[in-house]
């Protein structure tokens, strides 16, 4: 399989991985609080990376470790939290939605801060995305009037994070494997993650009779190996054999498969949602067109 090939393959597996965290995390919020969710989701991570894929860390140079701290943050701890406040509030297929401005912040900072060309299409494609995300997120604040979207500023900022990560990843991790740099990121995370559990009441009430806990503990452990360890692996490959802008756009195609998961959840979807959706899909393909 060519890296062409390659490529596509990671963005459809991505999709459909990223699409389905977000029904996981409305699920696991049943039983544990957002900081919760979010501590134990990078710490069930970090033990699953760690117990399989520890050898790795021994390819991180001394030189790689300040963009690993920083990746680490800016793509995994902030966002962790951000994400599970936001669905608290919005529904999961909404919250997925405001993520697709990813594209569109990497462009923008690749090319003022990384000094990344891109190409018209592109900048074309993820407008035309942008479209499409806009009549989804309108829409959805149509069909749900008592949602506070205030919450989607939380999730703009996440993207940034998203972005920020795919161009330092490119620009000064390619050297790396994928692998390495996800073990190595919830290396750094383990301790502060742990830290801001141990400030939650999760050890005073904790209990392996409750029930829901425990459910909300299952839902967390698939999302973290899948939806966490083994699709950032995945992610920082597709970096590597592609371009930020590329890797960043299955943030376009992940709304369509959190709506289905939303929709057999009992979220609304109308019409006009699924228009929206196709619309990002055309967005995506002008985005990754050749010529």
């Amino acid at each position: 399989m060519n890296n062409q090939q390659k490529k596509w393959l990671y963005l459809l597996l991505l999709s459909l991985v990223w699409g389905s965290s977000f029904i996981l995390m409305k699920k696991a919020l049943l039983g544990v609080t957002p900081i919760q969710l979010g501590a134990i989701r990078m710490l069930f991570t970090a033990i699953f990376l760690l117990t399989f894929a520890f050898p790795s860390l021994k390819k991180i140079k001394k030189k790689h470790y300040k963009y690993i701290v920083f990746t680490s943050f800016a793509a995994t701890f902030i966002p962790g939290f951000l994400f599970a406040f936001a669905i608290t509030n919005i529904d999961s297929a909404v919250v997925s939605i405001l993520n697709s401005l990813t594209p569109f912040n990497t462009l923008i900072f690749g090319s003022f801060l990384f000094g990344f060309a891109f190409k018209k299409k592109q900048l074309f494609g993820i407008l035309i995305g942008l479209v499409g995300t806009l009549i989804l997120i309108l829409q959805g604040a149509v069909l749900n009037p008592d949602q506070n979207y205030w919450y989607a500023l939380l999730i703009i900022i996440a993207s940034m994070g998203y972005a920020l990560n795919a161009n330092v990843v490119k620009k000064y991790l390619s050297d790396l494997n994928a692998l390495s740099i996800v073990t190595g990121n919830f290396l750094v995370l383990i301790v502060p993650a742990f830290i801001v559990l141990c400030f939650t009441d999760f050890f005073k009430t904790f209990s392996f009779k409750d029930a829901v806990v425990m459910e909300s503990l299952g839902y967390l452990v698939i999302l973290s190996i899948v939806g966490t360890g083994m699709a950032k692996v995945i992610y920082n490959k597709l970096v590597h054999i592609s371009d930020p802008v590329f890797s960043s756009s299955v943030t376009y195609l992940i709304p369509l498969v959190a709506i289905f998961w939303g929709f057999l959840d009992g979220e609304e979807l109308s019409l006009l949602q699924i228009i929206g959706g196709f619309i990002i899909l055309l967005g995506v393909y002008l985005v990754n067109k050749k010529k």
